[in-house]
């Protein structure tokens, strides 16, 4: 067993924090910070390479038990004021690691024969984000496109947010440009949230191979998606208020798409 890390100005526990507040940092080492059993759990059954793991003893005394890291990984313990330095969230369950990014290209991505697609463009939220993850991964959704992105996605706020999601479906970042040619190329049909010229979202037909596009609340979606053969649609509403929460709207309609291809949850 390794020595605990006692004190807050450790230089590796000064570089987790810098992790963790600066997406720069995160971008020039390409690494990132996972907390919690659930989310690192997640990550590393998909394929996410381990590069440190600390823990509280007082709260996981026996990280082996818990998380299926890999063998003989060396588990560095901390004292509860290094740990408290290094966990982000109020609700702590006592383990912090440092990881390796993946990164999806098109050529990548495998499909089934009719996959259905959730693209996102240029929203800012992390917390939106995350909550859109977590309802791909409970829809089931073959690919993410995250468009002309406004956060990185390893934002320490989003991955709380996603509680993991963001580690268990396929995602390319990427411009809207590129997503629509791929999208085209691979003859998935174009619905985009939109409140102008736009179809009631129930009305639409989502057996076939398709995607479902939302962008950010305030800008709504760049002129490259409403052009071609993409379909508008909208979300009937009653009150007073025109618009939805972008992670709302994404859902309701992707659970539209899930209902009509005969999913059973």
């Amino acid at each position: 067993m390794l020595p605990s890390l006692e004190s807050v100005q450790n230089p590796k526990i000064k570089r987790v924090v810098a992790l963790l507040e600066k997406p720069k940092e995160r971008r020039n080492s390409r690494l990132f910070v996972v907390e919690g059993v659930r989310e690192l759990s997640m990550a590393l059954s998909a394929g996410y390479a381990l590069q440190e793991f600390y823990y509280l003893p007082q709260i996981v005394p026996h990280p082996h038990l818990h998380i299926n890291l890999p063998h003989d990984f060396p588990c560095q313990p901390v004292s509860p004021a290094v740990y408290k330095k290094v966990a982000y969230r109020e609700g702590t369950e006592g383990v912090v690691a440092v990881l390796s990014p993946k990164e999806f290209s098109f050529a990548d991505l495998l499909l089934p024969s009719k996959p259905l697609v959730l693209a996102m463009e240029g929203v800012e939220k992390p917390g939106n984000i995350g909550a859109m993850f977590r309802t791909a991964e409970a829809a089931q959704v073959d690919v993410i496109l995250v468009c002309n992105p406004q956060c990185d996605l390893y934002n320490p706020n989003l991955i709380r947010a996603s509680l993991g999601a963001i580690f268990a479906r396929q995602v390319v970042v990427c411009s809207s440009e590129e997503a629509v040619v791929w999208l085209q190329q691979k003859q998935i049909h174009i619905y985009v949230a939109s409140l102008q010229e736009a179809k009631p979202y129930h009305l639409q037909d989502y057996t076939q191979s398709c995607a479902i596009v939302v962008g950010a609340e305030a800008q709504g979606l760049s002129k490259v998606w409403r052009e071609g053969t993409s379909t508008p649609v909208k979300i009937p509403m009653k009150g007073r208020i025109d618009s939805l929460n972008v992670s709302v709207s994404a859902g309701i309609i992707l659970f539209e798409a899930i209902r009509q291809r005969g999913v059973s949850c």
